[in-house]
C-alpha cells in the first residue's frame, strides 16, 4: 500500500515474470484474478448472505443467513492472554523472485522476537521445514510440517479465534479466496480449519469471504472495516450491505459494525483496516495520521477520514470512542523508497509481554511511536523491528502474526 501518492507499479502474471509478487500492489492480470477456489466467486447464493456453517455440514454454502449462533463467543482483542501465536514460512519465489530470502529473514526475526514472550507455532511446507527451523532460533518455535501454505499473510488466511470467557474457544474461517483472488491460494484457503482441525477445536466457516487484517474487533461487541476491502465482488458478490454485517456480527460476536469507506483497487488487499485504524480497548482506538512532511494524496486522505469517522462513532454499548492518534513517519527520512512500501506503525501486534512493532529509520517519528504504544499499553514491553522487507511487499507484523487467546 503506498501511502505517500507514488503511483503502484502493475505485476505481471504469477509464473510468466521474475519479477516478484508484491502483496498490495494491485494484480489485474487474468491468470491471476481467474485462480481461485473460494465459494464466495462461484456465484453460489448470489444476493443471498451465507450462514456460517459447522465443519461436517452437508454443504459449505446454505443458501440463507440465519441468526448469529456464536451465543457467548466473540474474538477478543490481541491483548488478552495468549496460549501461541501462530505463523506461516513463505518458500515461494514464483510470489518472491530474489526477494524470498529477505521475507524469510524478517519472519524468522519476528518469530524469535515473539518467542521471547510466547510460544509461537510456525506453519511451513514439508519441505522447508528445517530451512524454518535452522532460521529460528528461539527454542519457543515450533515449525508445524502437516499443514501446507501458500504464503506468509497468517493474519488472513488463518482461523479467527473465539473465547466465551468461561474457558470455550473455538476457530472461525474467513473463507480467504487469495484476497478476491488475486494470488494463488489452495493451501491457504484450508489453513483456517486445518489449524482447528489440529488443535481439536470446533471449526466455523463464515458466512462472508473476508480476511483476519480487514476486520477490527474491540472484544465488546463493535467491530470496523473499509467497505473497500469486504463490499467487493471479489470477495462477496450479489451480498448486500446488511447481509455482509449480518455475517460479519454472527462470526465475530459483535452487533455492530464501524464502516470506513476505505481505497479500492490501489493495493491487493483493497485497504485493510489494521494498517491504519485499530481497537485498544472498548471505547479506545488509535488511528495512523499523516505525516506533515509527506504530501496529501488518497492514502493520506484515507487515514484523516478513518481518523474522523472513529472519534465521532459510537460502539455497541453507545458510549463515544476515545481515538489516538499516532502520526506516520517522515517518507524523505525512512529507509526505504519502493512505491509500494508500508510505513504503518499501527500495524503492530501484541503479545503476553509486549507490543512488537515497526521502525523505520525516521528516528524522530519511530521514538514517538514507541512513546505512544508505551503510554497505551503499560506494563508492557515496547519491541520495534526492521522489518523493510515485509513492509516492501504491502505488509506488517500484524499481517503476519495469528493469536491464539487462551480460553
Amino acid at each position: 500500500m503506498d501511502q505517500h501518492g507514488r503511483a503502484a507499479s502493475p505485476h505481471s502474471q504469477l509464473g510468466t515474470s521474475p519479477a516478484p509478487l508484491n502483496r498490495r500492489s494491485f494484480l489485474a492480470t487474468a491468470g491471476l484474478t481467474a485462480a481461485g477456489t473460494a465459494w464466495a466467486l462461484s456465484g453460489l447464493g448470489a444476493g443471498t448472505a451465507r450462514a456460517a456453517t459447522r465443519r461436517g455440514a452437508a454443504t459449505r454454502v446454505p443458501p440463507a443467513v440465519r441468526a448469529a449462533s456464536a451465543g457467548a463467543l466473540a474474538v477478543p482483542l490481541d491483548s488478552v492472554t495468549h496460549t501461541r501465536t501462530w505463523m506461516a514460512w513463505p518458500d515461494s519465489t514464483a510470489i518472491y523472485g530474489r526477494k524470498l530470502s529477505g521475507m524469510q529473514a524478517n519472519i524468522a526475526l519476528i518469530a524469535d522476537t515473539i518467542a521471547q514472550y510466547e510460544p509461537v507455532y510456525l506453519l511451513a511446507n514439508s519441505a522447508s521445514v528445517s530451512a524454518a527451523e535452522n532460521a529460528c532460533t528461539n527454542p519457543n518455535v515450533t515449525v508445524i510440517g502437516s499443514i501446507p501454505v501458500d504464503d506468509c499473510w497468517m493474519r488472513d488466511s488463518g482461523p479467527v479465534f473465539r473465547t466465551d470467557g468461561a474457558g470455550g474457544i473455538d476457530a472461525v474461517g474467513l473463507n480467504f479466496n487469495g484476497w478476491g483472488g488475486k494470488q494463488k491460494h489452495a493451501n491457504d484457503a484450508l489453513v483456517a480449519e486445518r489449524v482447528a482441525d489440529f488443535l481439536g477445536v470446533d471449526f466455523t466457516a463464515a458466512g462472508l469471504v473476508s480476511e483476519g487484517g480487514a476486520i477490527e474487533t474491540d472484544g465488546a461487541g463493535t467491530v470496523m472495516a473499509t467497505r473497500s476491502s469486504i463490499i467487493n465482488s471479489d470477495r462477496n458478490p450479489g451480498m448486500t450491505q446488511a447481509q455482509i454485517e449480518q455475517a460479519m456480527c454472527a462470526a465475530y460476536g459483535a452487533s455492530k459494525v464501524i464502516w470506513f469507506t476505505g481505497i479500492s483497487g490501489q493495493d491487493i488487499t483493497d485497504d485493510h483496516v489494521d494498517a491504519t485504524s485499530r481497537f485498544l480497548a472498548p471505547g479506545g482506538g488509535l488511528v495512523q495520521t499523516p505525516n506533515p512532511a509527506d504530501p496529501s494524496d488518497i492514502w493520506s486522505k484515507d487515514e484523516q477520514q478513518q481518523y474522523q469517522t472513529l472519534s465521532t462513532s459510537t460502539d455497541a454499548q453507545g458510549d463515544a470512542i476515545a481515538v489516538t492518534k499516532l502520526q506516520s513517519p517522515d517518507y524523505n527520512k525512512i529507509r526505504q523508497t519502493s512505491v509500494d512500501f508500508v510505513d504503518s506503525y499501527a500495524n503492530y501486534y501484541v503479545c503476553n509481554g509486549a507490543v512488537i512493532s515497526a521502525q523505520f529509520g525516521d528516528s524522530s517519528a519511530d521514538a514517538n511511536a514507541k512513546a505512544v504504544l508505551r503510554r497505551l499499553f503499560p506494563g508492557r514491553t515496547v519491541v520495534q523491528l526492521n522489518i523493510d522487507n515485509i513492509g516492501n511487499q504491502g505488509g506488517g507484523i500484524h499481517c503476519v502474526t495469528q493469536p491464539q487467546p487462551a480460553p
